[in-house]
C-alpha cells in the first residue's frame, strides 16, 4: 500500500509544481526586486541633486527660487518610500507624484542653465548633467523591468491553471503598474511651426 502511494505523491508534487506553487512566490520576489531597483535609481537621482544645486548656485545666485524649488521637490520625493508590500495603486500614485515634482523642478533648473554660458561651460556642471541624464535612463530601464515583472506576476495569479493555485494557497492581489502622472501625458503633443 505504501508503495502505491509513492507514485501518487510524486504525481501530486509534479502537478503542483506545474500549477504555480513555486512560480508564484518566485514572481512575487521578482516584483519586489524590480521595485527595489526602481527605488535605488530614484535615490541615485536624489543624491545628485544637492551637487547640481551647489554648482548652479555659484553662477546663478539670483535664481534662488528655482534652486529652493529643486531642493523642496527633492525633499518631498525622498519622503515617499514604499516597500514591495505597500504597492497599491494609491501609494504608487503618491510615489509618482513626488517623483514627477522632482523631474519638473530639475527641468526648470536645467532650463535656467541655458541663460548662463559660464555655467554650461563648467566641467562640474557638465559632469553632473551627464550623470543626471544617465540616471534618468537607468530609471527608465528599472521601471521597464518592474513593469515586466508585474505583468509576469499578474499573469500567474490571474490566468489558469496557476490562478487556481493562487486562489487556494496564496491569495495574492494583482500588483499595480506605473501610470502617466504628468498632466497631458496621455494626449498627443501639438506641434506648430
Amino acid at each position: 500500500m505504501n508503495n502505491a502511494r509513492l507514485p501518487l505523491a510524486v504525481l501530486a508534487a509534479v502537478a503542483l509544481a506545474g500549477c504555480g506553487v513555486q512560480s508564484i512566490p518566485q514572481a512575487n520576489n521578482a516584483v519586489a526586486g524590480a521595485w527595489a531597483e526602481v527605488e535605488n535609481q530614484y535615490q541615485r537621482r536624489a543624491d545628485l541633486v544637492p551637487n547640481l544645486v551647489e554648482t548652479v548656485k555659484g553662477y546663478a545666485a539670483h535664481e534662488q527660487q528655482t534652486l529652493e524649488g529643486v531642493m523642496a521637490a527633492r525633499a518631498q520625493a525622498t519622503q515617499v518610500k514604499l516597500t514591495a508590500d505597500q504597492l497599491t495603486p494609491e501609494n504608487m500614485k503618491k510615489f509618482e507624484q513626488a517623483q514627477s515634482g522632482l523631474t519638473m523642478a530639475l527641468g526648470k533648473l536645467l532650463a535656467v542653465s541655458e541663460a548662463y554660458p559660464n555655467l554650461k561651460a563648467n566641467e562640474n556642471f557638465r559632469d553632473l548633467q551627464v550623470q543626471l541624464e544617465g540616471t534618468e535612463n537607468r530609471i527608465a530601464v528599472a521601471r521597464r523591468r518592474y513593469i515586466q515583472s508585474v505583468q509576469d506576476f499578474n499573469n500567474l495569479i490571474t490566468v489558469p491553471p496557476t490562478s487556481f493555485t493562487n486562489s487556494l494557497f496564496y491569495h495574492h492581489a494583482a500588483k499595480p503598474q506605473f501610470a502617466a502622472t504628468t498632466p497631458g501625458a496621455a494626449e498627443a503633443p501639438k506641434v506648430k511651426f
